[in-house]
């Protein structure tokens, strides 16, 4: 099982590459959607890595892996645009799945 990053950021795909993580760069919300459903449908990944900015273009989608997938794990990762906000979606991602406000 492996990683696998979904970035809007050479940097960071450069950076994830480094630390064995390989990835794809995309900018556009459909590009976006793309990369995440192809991630989604690999056999060997077990988390996937997004940045925030990527997860900003298309929450919905996200959200609803999150809610109906067990595997792989998307995790919200901050990059050069990020304002620190991953516990803001968690506390959302919670409140929507149980119902709790946290």
């Amino acid at each position: 099982m492996r990683f696998f990053v979904i970035s809007d950021s050479n940097d960071t795909k450069i950076g994830m590459r480094l630390a064995g993580i390989e990835g794809v760069v995309v900018r556009t919300q459909q590009d976006a959607a793309e990369a995440l459903t192809k991630a989604m449908e690999m056999e060997d990944i077990a988390v996937i890595l997004m940045t925030e900015r990527l997860v900003k273009l298309c929450p919905e989608l996200v959200d609803e892996l999150k809610l109906n997938r067990t595997r792989p794990l998307i995790v919200e990762i901050p990059d050069r645009h990020g304002g620190g906000r991953a516990k803001d979606s968690i506390n959302r991602y919670v409140r929507e799945a149980i119902g709790i406000k946290v």
